[in-house]
This record gives structure tokens, C-alpha cells and sequence, in this order.
């Protein structure tokens, strides 16, 4: 996500940062590759050049605090700038209405809606405690009300039957009558797309949206139109009473241009980002968080709650026991510990949220392969309890068995077992060295990219 700003914006205000002082010359070139670095992203043009106009009016009169630089606080206010242009703070959802809250979904065909429903109803549910029903208004495909229904089993919510011959307001006035009778708390309405904007459709969604009146009316758009997403978000913000917007397929995005346009152009807060496919792929925005990621800083704060979301607190203390005590780390540990990382949104994923990524040399970025870590997942699987206990049973016919049951060559199970090897040493240096010894470790693989444990290639 917003990889390519990030390069650009990080290599511009590198230049910047050390400058003793700020003059009207240095800050006019930097403000030029910013706003470079803006257009390249497809951010919309009034919001580069109210984000310009804002930064270079306070920088020239910039008050520099004691422990920064001049060009340390220039980076500073364009956090602010950034921060201020997305919205400054995250806004939840306003479910404070009598029971049962009605959420409907609005957007374009292919947008992500009815995933959107599932993972919104997903988090709702784990994270908020509601009791949640969905129902699909969508009578124009078939496909979309099966996929609702398929998508609420596999997140525990429950689901409101429709048909293809109903009308969607007829459909929606059922759904809120039935919430209303088994106490739900929350009802998610999911409404029929199409591949452009036309009178028809926002007539439709127009009476719905009256027939029902929903607490919350969220826009989901594509984060990779760019910014065509803010102006289609301010197309439908026109015609129907939008409390905020749902940005998809973000994780596919290296730009970044909708997360900067979508608040300026509509003045509708981006309230989550889908981040991935999985139902759990869906994070609340917090402006702060994703300009601090755009300027190379990591966003420590949302992969500590991914981590107390997604890691198995009970196998974390028990691997932590095991570690303490000196107990050999094995490859059933290490098997949960590549499904803890998967939950977590992968090895890139993680990495995304960390600070100085930006500055890894992209070679090494290019070795990062969530589907070799898939892989080491499925050879481990392959084995029995035993061999995970103890590799060293595994020799010629266990190698052939293990291949062949996880879909891989005797080449990549000889290959795991070989960094699986180097990873124990290091352990057990670990538990023997501290601290210190864990780093001096550390530095030493990644130093060694090519002999030792590998984590980014083969």
C-alpha cells in the first residue's frame, strides 16, 4: 500500500530533513517534488494543491522546536497536512439508534460491496459484540444474493432470505421487520451495483435509502480507480445522504491517490480500508496511522492490534514457556508460527506496517514471497506429529512421502529442513546469548542473505 508515494515522498524529504536551516529555495524544491510525487499517486488536483498552498504557508514562518531540526519539522507539518487532507481522526460507525441499526451498502458493480458486508459483519460481531443480520437487495444477480448467503455462514452472521423477483424495498422493509422481532442489533443492507453511475440506479437507491433510513450509508469504492474513486464517491454523496466511505482492495493499490482525495472531494470520512480477501481484511482508517506509513514511519500501532487479533494468545505463552526454559523449538512451533504470520496479512503485510521499510533495497523487497512461506506451511503439515518433533527421522522415503503429500519437490523439503536447521542454532544462541545475542544473530542472517536461514527467497 502507497508504495510508490512512499518512495518518492521519502527519497524528497530525505534531502530535507538534515538541512540546518529552512529557505525559501529549498523549501520551493522540495514542495515541487512533493507535488510530483502527488500527481504520480492520482491524486486529484485540487487536494495537491490545497495540500501545497497549506505546507507552504506554514513553513515559511515554521517555529522549530528544541529536539528537531528545521527540516526535521518541515517533515513534520507535511505529516499534519497529510493527516488534516485524510480526515485527522479514524470515525466509527455511529450505531447509537434503537435497535437494530441499519447499514446500507452503496456502490459500483465489482466495487467489493457484498465482501464488504461479510467482513463488516465480521467485525462487528468479534470486535463490537452485536448481534448482526445481512440481507442482499440485489435482485439484478442472482449470484450476488448466493454469495452473501455463502459469505454470512463463513463469518457466523445470519442471513435474510431473498429472491430475484422481490422488489429491493420490499426485501429491506422484511429484513428490518424481522430484526426488529429477534432483537438484532445491527442489520447490514447490501444493494445492486452497476458498472456506471445512472438515473436508475440512484433513484432506486434513493428509495430505499428513504423507505429504511439508515443510521450509517457507506460508499464502497475501489482504492485502484485512483482518483475516479472520490469523484464517483462525490457523484453518489450527491444524491444520497453518505456518512462515509469503505476504500477496497487497498493492498493492490501502490498508489495511494483515493486514501487522499476520497475526504477532500466529498467531505465523507473514509471509515475502513479492505485490505486483502480474507474475512478478517478489514481495518478501521486512522488518518494519523496512514501518513506516517506513507512517510516511511511503519504504523507500529495496527499490527500490535493485528497481533492481539489474529495471534493465539495460549500458543504464544506456551511457545514463550518452552523458550524460557530452554526446550528445543520445533517444527510444529514453527508451523504455527508461519499460520500466526498468514492471519496477520503475510510476511509483506507485516513488514508494510514496520518503520525504515521503505528503505530496504528493493531487491530484497522482491524476495519477499508470502507463497514460499505458504509452502513451508504445507510440507510441515505433510509430516507426522513425530517427524515435526524430531527432523532428523526424516531421511530418503519420508522425504519422497512428504513432497508428494504437500505438492512439492524432495529439493523443497530438503531446503525447509536445511533452514529449519540454521533457525534451531540461532535459537538456541538466543536463549544462550539474550537479547544482545538474539540482534548480533539477526544482523549476521540478514547479512548472509544467501548461505544461512533465508526468509526472503530461495
Amino acid at each position: 500500500m502507497f508504495e510508490n508515494l512512499t518512495d518518492r515522498l521519502s527519497h524528497t524529504l530525505k534531502n530535507i530533513s538534515g538541512k540546518g536551516r529552512l529557505t525559501a529555495e529549498n523549501i520551493k524544491e522540495t514542495l515541487r517534488e512533493v507535488r510530483m510525487a502527488l500527481l504520480e499517486a492520482d491524486v486529484a488536483l485540487p487536494v495537491i494543491r490545497e495540500f501545497v498552498n497549506r505546507v507552504k504557508e506554514k513553513a515559511v514562518g515554521i517555529e522549530v522546536s528544541k529536539s528537531l531540526t528545521p527540516g526535521q519539522e518541515f517533515i513534520k507539518l507535511v505529516q499534519t497536512e497529510l493527516e488534516a487532507v485524510m480526515g485527522e481522526s479514524n470515525e466509527a460507525l455511529n450505531l447509537a439508534a434503537q435497535p437494530p441499526a441499519v447499514i446500507l451498502m452503496a456502490g459500483l458493480q465489482g466495487a467489493g460491496k457484498t465482501t464488504s458486508v461479510g467482513k463488516l459483519a465480521k467485525q462487528l460481531q468479534e470486535v463490537e459484540k452485536k448481534k448482526v443480520l445481512v440481507v442482499s437487495a440485489d435482485v439484478y444477480r442472482p449470484a450476488a444474493i448466493k454469495q452473501l448467503e455463502t459469505l454470512a455462514a463463513d463469518v457466523g452472521a445470519d442471513f435474510f432470505p431473498s429472491s430475484p423477483d422481490q422488489k429491493p424495498i420490499d426485501i429491506a422493509d422484511a429484513a428490518v421487520e424481522h430484526a426488529k422481532r429477534k432483537f438484532y442489533d445491527v442489520l447490514i443492507v447490501d444493494t445492486a451495483g452497476r458498472l456506471a453511475i445512472d438515473e436508475e440506479m440512484m433513484g432506486e437507491i434513493k428509495s430505499l435509502h428513504s423507505a429504511i433510513d439508515p443510521v450509517e450509508t457507506l460508499f464502497v469504492v475501489d482504492a485502484m480507480t485512483g482518483q475516479d474513486a472520490a469523484n464517483t464517491a462525490k457523484a453518489f454523496g450527491d444524491a444520497l445522504p453518505l456518512t462515509g466511505v469503505i476504500l477496497t482492495k487497498v493492498d493492490g493499490d501502490a498508489r495511494g491517490g483515493a486514501a487522499l482525495s476520497v475526504r477532500y472531494i466529498t467531505g465523507k470520512p473514509i471509515k475502513f480500508l479492505g485490505v486483502g480477501e480474507k474475512t478478517d481484511a478489514l481495518e478501521p482508517f486512522h488518518p494519523d496511522r496512514v501518513a506516517s506509513r506513507i512517510l516511511g514511519m511503519g504504523d507500529v500501532l495496527s499490527l500490535i492490534e493485528d497481533i492481539q487479533r489474529n495471534v493465539d494468545q495460549d500458543k504464544a505463552q506456551k511457545l514463550a514457556k518452552k523458550f524460557k526454559e530452554k526446550k528445543g523449538f520445533d517444527l510444529e512451533d514453527f508451523r504455527e508460527q508461519l499460520g500466526q504470520m498468514q492471519n496477520m496479512g503475510g510476511m509483506m503485510g507485516m513488514l508494510d506496517k514496520l518503520p525504515g521499510m521503505s528503505k530496504l533495497p528493493t531487491d530484497i523487497k522482491d524476495k519477499v514471497d508470502d507463497k514460499m512461506f505458504r509452502q513451508m506451511e504445507a510440507i510441515i503439515s505433510s509430516m507426522t506429529m513425530k517427524e515435526r518433533e524430531r527432523p532428523d527421522l526424516i531421511k530418503g522415503s519420508r522425504k519422497k512421502r512428504i513432497a508428494a503429500g504437500s505438492g512439492t519437490q524432495v529439493q523443497d523439503v530438503n531446503r525447509l529442513l536445511k533452514q529449519f536447521t540454521q533457525m534451531q542454532k540461532m535459537m538456541k544462541k538466543m536463549q544462550k546469548g539474550g537479547m544482545k545475542g538474539m540482534m548480533r544473530n539477526m544482523q549476521g542472517m540478514m547479512g548472509g542473505m544467501g548461505g544461512g536461514f533465508n526468509p526472503f527467497g530461495r
